[in-house]
C-alpha cells in the first residue's frame, strides 16, 4: 500500500511539475469529419480533379498556346490539325483558342453570381429568420415578387438595355439568383434562432448583427457551402443560354455560350467546331453538380456511409 500511495503522490508530483496529463482522445472535428466523408466521395473527388483540369487548363495554357483568341488572319474553316487541334471558325479564328478564352470568361461569371447570390440570400435569408415579424414579412414578400419574374427574360431585356459585358450579365444574373438561397437560409436561420446558443447570446447583451452574422451564419455553413456550389453550375447554364440566344456576353469578350452560339450551324458539316466548347459547358456543369452533391452527403450528419 504504501508503495502504491508513493507511486501515486509521485504521480501527482510529476504533473504539478509543469507536464500535462496525458490527454483523452478528443472526438474529431465537424471540419475533418466534413472532409473525410467527402475526400470518400469518389464520384465528387473525381470532378474535384477534371474541374481543376479544366480551370489550369484554361489559365496556363493560353500562356504558351502559340494563337490568340483575337486573331483572325487564319484561312476560313480549316480542318483540325497539329496548329489548329480544333480547327478555325468562319472568320478565320482559333477555335481552341476561342474555348480556352471561353471558358475563363464563363468560369469568371459564373464565381461571381454565386458569390453575390450567396452574400445576398445569406444576409437577407438570416435577417428574415432572425427578426420575423415585419422584417420577415417584407423580404418574403420581395423574394416572392423576385421569383414570379421570369428570370431569363428580364436578365436578356436587361442586358441587352445596358450592356453585354461580363460584368453586367454577371451581376444582373445575380441579380435572379439570389431567392433559393434566401428562402433556404431563412428556414435553417428560424430553426437556430430557438437553440440555447442563441438564446444566451441575446441575453448577454449581443446585437442583431452580432447575433446573425457571428452565431448564426457560422452554424449555416454546410448549407451555404453546398447553395453556392450549385449556384455555380446554375450560373454557368444560365450564362450559356443567354449568350446562345445572343442577349448575354457580347463580342470583344467571350464565353463558352457565345462560341457554342457562333458555331452550332456547323454541328452537321464541322461538329468539332461545336462540340469542343459543348463538351466543357458539360463537364464543368456536371462536374460542379457531383461536387455539390458530395458536399451535401458530407455535411448531412444522417450520412454514415459514402455514396457512389
Amino acid at each position: 500500500m504504501n508503495s502504491m500511495e508513493a507511486g501515486v503522490e509521485s504521480g501527482h508530483g510529476k504533473n504539478t511539475g509543469g507536464s500535462a496529463p496525458e490527454a483523452l482522445p478528443e472526438a474529431r472535428s465537424q471540419g475533418r469529419m466534413v472532409l473525410r466523408k467527402f475526400l470518400r466521395h469518389k464520384l465528387a473527388m473525381g470532378s474535384v480533379i477534371v474541374l481543376a483540369l479544366i480551370i489550369l487548363a484554361s489559365i496556363i495554357v493560353p500562356l504558351f498556346y502559340p494563337h490568340s483568341f483575337a486573331d483572325a488572319s487564319f484561312s476560313s474553316y480549316v480542318d483540325p490539325s497539329v496548329e489548329h487541334p480544333l480547327g478555325t471558325t468562319q472568320v478565320g479564328k482559333d477555335m481552341m483558342a476561342q474555348v480556352l478564352r471561353g471558358t475563363q470568361f464563363s468560369l469568371l461569371i459564373a464565381i461571381t453570381v454565386a458569390m453575390l447570390t450567396t452574400i445576398i440570400g445569406v444576409v437577407l435569408g438570416a435577417l428574415a429568420g432572425y427578426l420575423r415579424g415585419f422584417t420577415d414579412s417584407a423580404i418574403s414578400r420581395l423574394t416572392d415578387l423576385f421569383l414570379i419574374v421570369p428570370s431569363i427574360a428580364a436578365a436578356a431585356i436587361m442586358v441587352r438595355v445596358l450592356s453585354g459585358s461580363w460584368y453586367v450579365v454577371a451581376l444582373v444574373l445575380a441579380m435572379f439568383a439570389w431567392m433559393p438561397i434566401a428562402r433556404i437560409t431563412r428556414a435553417e436561420a428560424m430553426s437556430l434562432s430557438q437553440r440555447e446558443f442563441i438564446e444566451a447570446a441575446r441575453a448577454s447583451g449581443a446585437g442583431t448583427g452580432r447575433v446573425v452574422f457571428k452565431h448564426l451564419v457560422p452554424n449555416m455553413v454546410g448549407t451555404i457551402t453546398v447553395n453556392a456550389t450549385l449556384a455555380v453550375a446554375q450560373a454557368v447554364l444560365a450564362e450559356a443560354a443567354l449568350s446562345f440566344i445572343g442577349l448575354g456576353v457580347q463580342i470583344p469578350d467571350t464565353s463558352l455560350g457565345l462560341v457554342i452560339s457562333e458555331n452550332y450551324e456547323q454541328m452537321q458539316g464541322r461538329p468539332w467546331l461545336f462540340f469542343g466548347a459543348f463538351t466543357v459547358l458539360v463537364l464543368i456543369s456536371l462536374t460542379i453538380n457531383f461536387i455539390g452533391d458530395g458536399l451535401r452527403d458530407a455535411f448531412d450528419p444522417r450520412q454514415r456511409g459514402v455514396k457512389a
